[in-house]
C-alpha cells in the first residue's frame, strides 16, 4: 500500500528549489497513512526512505541524489516526530511505535472517538487541496465524500471547543443541519445566552451564511447574568485559514452587524483546525489568529466532551462523531480491500 502513496520530498526536506521547509509532520503522516491503509495495519518507518525515492524519480530526480546520504537522518527525524505526537496524545493517539522506532503499527480502538478525530484530522490533512501524499492512488475520498468530511470536522470541532470551556456548544456553520435560517439560528443561541439583542443593522449583508462564525460556546451561569466564558470559533480546513483569522477584526464586525445591544460578555476567539503545527510555527499563529485547537488538541478536547455529554450538557451535532467513526471504518476496509487485491498473482 505504500506505494500508491505520494510523498512530496521537496516538502519534507525543505528543498532550496521549491523555497519550502522542513516539513517532518507531512513524513509523519505518510507513515501513519501506510500503517492506516495497510491490511496488516502496520509499517517499516524505513519505508520513508522508498517513499523519497518514489517521490524523487518522478518529479525531483536532482533530490534523490541530494537524500542518498540523509535518509536515516530524515526516518530518524520523522520518528522522533511520531513518539512527540503520542507523547501529547496518550491514548487519544491511534498508532503505536515499536522495535526502536522500526516498526509503525495502526491499533485505533473503534469505541474511541478522539481516536477517530485524530484519524479525521489525518486525512483532512492530506486532501488534493492540501497535500499530494493521496492524489496518486486510488484512496482519495470523492468530492461529495470530502463535503462530508469536512462536515464531520465542523461537529467534532463543536464538541472540542464545549470541552475546551466547559460548556454547551452550537454548530453554526453553514450548511446548518437543521436547514435554519441566520438569523433564526441566532435568534436561538441568544435566548440561551441572554446577552445582547439580535437585530440586523443597516447595511448588514442580506444573504448571510455563517458570516464566518462556525462555533459558538458557553458555560453560563445559573444567575443567568454576563460575564460568562463565551467562545466563537472559525473551523478551517484548507491551506488558507490564515486568512480567516477571527482575530482580523471580524468579531467585532460580527457584533456591529447583527445586535442592537450588544453581547457585554467578551468574546474568546478561536481557530480550529485538522493539521499538526510545527512549535515555532504555532506561536505565531496563536498570535495571529487566537487560540487555535490543531490537530494535537482537538482529540484531547472530544475525548473530554464525552463526560459533558454524559451529564447532559448539550453539544449540537454530537452524534455526527459516531457516523464518522462508521465512514472511516468503511473507508479503510475499502483500502485494505484494494491492498489485498493487489497482492494476489
Amino acid at each position: 500500500m505504500t506505494s500508491s502513496l505520494y510523498l512530496p520530498l521537496d516538502e519534507v526536506t525543505g528543498s532550496a528549489a521549491s523555497g519550502a521547509q522542513v516539513d517532518f509532520d507531512r513524513a509523519a503522516d505518510f507513515l501513519e497513512l501506510a500503517a492506516y491503509f495497510s491490511a496488516d495495519r502496520m509499517t517499516l518507518t524505513s519505508d520513508l526512505a522508498s517513499g523519497t525515492s518514489i517521490g524523487a524519480s518522478e518529479d525531483h530526480a536532482d533530490l534523490d541524489k541530494e537524500m542518498k546520504n540523509g535518509e536515516e537522518e530524515l526516518v530518524g527525524s520523522t520518528v522522533y516526530r511520531i513518539d512527540k505526537r503520542r507523547q501529547v496524545l496518550g491514548c487519544s493517539y491511534p498508532f503505536k511505535l515499536e522495535n526502536q522506532g522500526e516498526v509503525l503499527y495502526f491499533v485505533q480502538d473503534d469505541c474511541l472517538i478522539d481516536q477517530t478525530a485524530y484519524l479525521l484530522c489525518l486525512i483532512l490533512s492530506n486532501l488534493e487541496s492540501v497535500s499530494t501524499v493521496l492524489t496518486h492512488s486510488d484512496l482519495h475520498p470523492s468530492e461529495s465524500e470530502v463535503r462530508s468530511l469536512r462536515n464531520y470536522f465542523q461537529h467534532f470541532a463543536t464538541a472540542a471547543l464545549a470541552a475546551e470551556i466547559w460548556g454547551q456548544a452550537w454548530s453554526f456553520g453553514f450548511p446548518r443541519r437543521d436547514h435554519s435560517g441566520f438569523i433564526s439560528k441566532l435568534k436561538e443561541i441568544w435566548t440561551e445566552l441572554a446577552d445582547g439583542q439580535i437585530d440586523a443593522q443597516v447595511g448588514a449583508p442580506t444573504k448571510p451564511k455563517d458570516d464566518r462564525i462556525d462555533v459558538f460556546a458557553a458555560k453560563l451561569y445559573r444567575d443567568r447574568l454576563p460575564g460568562f466564558l463565551f467562545a466563537a470559533a472559525q473551523v478551517a480546513t484548507g491551506t488558507n485559514m490564515r486568512e480567516k483569522s477571527p482575530l482580523k477584526g471580524h468579531l467585532k464586525v460580527f457584533k456591529d452587524r447583527w445586535f442592537s445591544s450588544q453581547p457585554a460578555t467578551e468574546i474568546l476567539a478561536y481557530m480550529i483546525v485538522p493539521f499538526a503545527i510545527p512549535n515555532d510555527q504555532f506561536v505565531d499563529d496563536v498570535r495571529t489568529m487566537g487560540n487555535v485547537l490543531h490537530r494535537l488538541r482537538v482529540p484531547l478536547r472530544v475525548a473530554e466532551a464525552e463526560e459533558l455529554v454524559s451529564v447532559g450538557v448539550p453539544i449540537e451535532g454530537y452524534d455526527q462523531l459516531v457516523e464518522a467513526s462508521r465512514w472511516l471504518a468503511g473507508y479503510r476496509m475499502r483500502a485494505t480491500a484494494q491492498d489485498r487485491d493487489s497482492d494476489r498473482p
